[in-house]
């Protein structure tokens, strides 16, 4: 299970995310990334992580596109949540470069 909670502060948006980024929830961060990016103008994405404790290959693909789109910025607190992110900021082979 994902619970997904979105702040709109002055100039930034938050996505704070709880639980396994995974399955079904995958599909469900990505159409309240799309529909929150419609509306945030030039507002800085973040995407907390410190409430996550898993995520699935497709989660990682997601959160690298996130990035990689909108050069959000991550909350941490963990040796886990700054690896999520790490992931997330890796270039991918589709990038033309190599990972990590």
């Amino acid at each position: 299970m994902l619970r997904i909670t979105v702040h709109n502060g002055e100039k930034t948006q938050t996505i704070l995310l709880e639980g396994k980024i995974s399955g079904a929830w995958v599909e469900e961060l990505d159409r309240t990334w799309h529909n929150m990016a419609a509306a945030a103008g030039k507002k800085k994405l973040q995407l907390d992580l410190r409430s996550v404790d898993f995520v699935d290959g497709k989660g990682s693909q997601l959160l690298r596109d996130i990035y990689r789109e909108t050069n959000a910025s991550f909350l941490t607190d963990s040796p886990l949540s700054q690896h999520f992110a790490d992931i997330a900021m890796r270039k991918s082979s589709r990038d033309g470069k190599e990972g990590d």
